[in-house]
């Protein structure tokens, strides 16, 4: 360049040399915080450390005082203690319906069984179960990015449609219904003893693992091995998620009749069989505690135990006790949906508490949802967020939870404290001896006359009907009543619901249990 313009040419270039170097960096500050928001919708979506576990212990036909915390006699249950004293006993925790499949609806979709569909216990023979529509606990989880596992009695359809790993469960292994679905049932043995060549009432028992059948014709002897066996699938899943958050619902075959234990536990206690049967679940609730313990995870994992229902009366000492509860299993009475239920996250539930407020199985949803930051499902559900029950001393979130049993009847509705009780039939073993062999004693049908009321808090045995002299709680109750009956109806009123919402059936191109 001529001499005279170099100056002014270098400044140009340095001008150049600028502008290219803002728009560059202009650039890269752009990636960075493009990256950097990406980074954070990752996180927000993804699962990290301290993102808490779930594992879910469900218990078939467990009585009220079946377990040291709730006032077993006669046998311990050392490992359930631990857990009580780590944790938080739930003495007014309840279910939505005292029997199998409905009240397994209402614990995985957070609603009153009535809403989505079911009603009573499936069977080898139904064409029935979950609805697709429904979200469960697990299909919750698993929208955060959470492992999840099944492990046991499944009992909402059988059909492959129907089974866990079509509802948000990422593996499946046990019966899918009751363990006293099969040709040994007492009622096929006595009409076979009738008529040997009577056919059977129920099919070979199935074992399934995810959705095809593992083993086709379950035994007495792999019976003796299947709280051993759930809890050893149990562990492995924990051991093999323990660098991931995980959801585990362990569902036990046992204290259903008929009652099997392992050898370890076989005829060890003079109690009987319903004693070694409680004490092998115990000791599997051992194994998960130690397993939890072990990998460091105990204080990052909510572990809930509870049960399905009240004890089968009918089967005497193969049964439990609902003592000091009325009733049991099949009821609407407190013994049937009044249930022992331990929570336990150390550092987060206080330790060797009691909480006496009422809370239900349809709760654990929107509790875990709230846990985990995961949305609620777009249908109504029913169920309240209780970790506020959990880990203080907040007033139960229910105004009203109703009562419904056998063919949609709104058999009760309580608040709080008080219970009212409809006109209607229900069965009762009262009065009657209890059998020790297995085999189940004939209900009698008694029935409610009249509306009645009860104080829960100061007559948990309802004795005392209180409905002449408090005509104020009962109308109060009454008019919730018919609120839900607008809503899920009611066939002691002929009341049809608006919000019912309807399992799946079976389609002729579904593939069937068994189908390869």
């Amino acid at each position: 360049y001529p001499a005279h313009n170099c100056s002014r040419y270098r400044l140009e270039d340095r001008c150049i040399i600028m502008f290219k170097a803002v728009a560059i960096a202009s650039i890269l500050v752009s990636l960075f915080f493009s990256a950097l928001a990406r980074g954070h919708a990752a996180r927000a979506d993804a699962p990290n450390a301290e993102t808490p576990n779930v594992v879910l212990v469900f218990v078939d036909d467990l009585g009220y005082a079946d377990i040291g915390p709730f006032g077993a006699t006669g046998y311990e249950t050392p490992n359930l203690d631990r857990m009580a004293r780590n944790g938080r006993c739930f003495t007014d925790f309840i279910v939505s319906s005292a029997v199998c499949s409905a009240s397994r609806a209402a614990l995985l979709t957070g609603c009153i069984h009535e809403r989505v569909g079911f009603r009573g216990a499936l069977g080898p023979n139904a064409q029935t179960g979950i609805a697709d529509t429904e979200t469960t606990v697990a299909e919750l989880c698993k929208s955060k990015g959470y492992a999840t596992a099944c492990i046991g009695k499944w009992h909402l359809g059988h059909h492959p449609k129907f089974l866990p790993t079509q509802h948000g469960f990422d593996s499946y292994y046990g019966l899918p219904y009751s363990n006293d679905m099969w040709p040994l049932h007492p009622a096929a043995i006595a009409a076979r003893n009738k008529d040997p060549k009577s056919p059977s009432i129920y099919p070979p028992l199935p074992m399934v693992e995810n959705n095809a059948v593992l083993d086709p014709d379950v035994t007495a002897d792999d019976q003796k091995l299947m709280t051993r066996d759930y809890t050893s699938r149990a562990v492995s899943f924990i051991e093999s998620h323990s660098e991931r958050p995980f959801f585990l619902y362990l569902a036990h075959s046992m204290v259903h009749v008929p009652l099997y234990s392992s050898p370890e536990f076989e005829a060890k206690h003079p109690s009987g069989p319903y004693a070694d049967a409680v004490r092998e679940v115990d000791w599997s609730i051992g194994q998960i505690l130690d397993t939890l313990e072990r990998l460091k995870l105990s204080q990052r994992t909510l572990v809930i135990f509870t049960s399905d229902n009240g004890p089968w009366l009918s089967y005497g000492e193969h049964a439990g006790s609902a003592s000091p509860l009325r009733e049991g299993k099949g009821t609407a009475w407190e013994g049937g949906v009044r249930v022992p239920t331990i929570m336990q996250m150390p550092g987060t539930i206080p330790a060797g508490t009691v909480c006496d407020k009422l809370a239900s199985t349809i709760d654990i949803l929107p509790t875990v949802a709230h846990l985990i930051k995961a949305e609620l499902p777009v249908l109504a559900i029913d169920g309240k967020n209780i970790l506020p029950l959990m880990i203080g001393n907040s007033p139960s979130p229910h105004e009203s939870i109703p009562y419904y049993y056998a063919d949609g009847q709104l058999q009760a509705i309580r608040s709080e404290r008080w219970k009212l009780v409809f006109p209607h039939q229900y069965r009762s073993v009262a009065g009657q001896k209890r059998r020790n062999d297995g085999n189940p004693v004939n209900y009698q049908n008694r029935k409610v006359e009249k509306a009645e009321l009860y104080d829960l808090d100061l007559d948990v045995s309802e004795s005392q009907n209180l409905i002449d002299s408090h005509l104020e709680q009962a109308d109060a109750l009454s008019r919730l009543a018919d609120r839900w009956r607008s809503e899920l109806g009611d066939s002691l009123t002929g009341k049809k619901g608006l919000a019912i919402r309807s399992m799946d059936t079976m389609e002729p191109n579904d593939a069937l249990l068994g189908d390869r």
